[in-house]
């Protein structure tokens, strides 16, 4: 599985903190690469188009909260970007969700835990079935 993770400035920290600690997984880092002010919707929007493209099967974005980042790649069709604050969240949003980006907060999570959130949602599987139904009314547009 081929993982792209990307950060704002508020996120920065945690990006780094990841990448050291999976660094046998194929992560592919889409920015920012200091600490210098960035703006969440530019990263989301680098992301969406790197997992609708197909040049990865699933996304970590992160800034200072997860809010408004997440807020950011759920504005694009065929994204089920889910903040993550715990491991029944983690696994929820996978199996009910299929989720394809994994939001956190640089400012307000502990890299321990999200690590443990990452792997929870790893090692979980999509139900499909009565959760199909329900993902294939979020692009629905009127």
């Amino acid at each position: 599985m081929k993982i792209a993770i990307a950060a704002d400035h508020g996120g920065f920290e945690l990006k780094e903190a990841l990448k050291k600690h999976y660094m046998s997984q194929n992560f592919a880092d889409l920015g920012t690469y200091t600490t210098e002010s960035v703006d969440y919707p530019d990263i989301a929007r680098k992301m969406v188009r790197t997992i609708l493209g197909g040049q990865a099967d699933l996304g970590i974005l992160i800034c200072g909260t997860g809010i408004g980042i997440s807020i950011a790649a759920n504005r694009y069709k065929g994204i089920r970007a889910a903040l993550i604050y715990s491991q029944d969240v983690a696994r929820l949003a996978k199996q009910h969700n299929n989720a394809n980006i994994l939001v956190f907060g640089g400012r307000t999570m502990a890299v321990d835990d999200v690590i443990k959130y990452i792997d929870t949602f790893l090692q979980s599987s999509y139900e499909g079935e009565r959760h199909q139904r329900r993902l294939d009314k979020l692009d629905i547009t009127e």
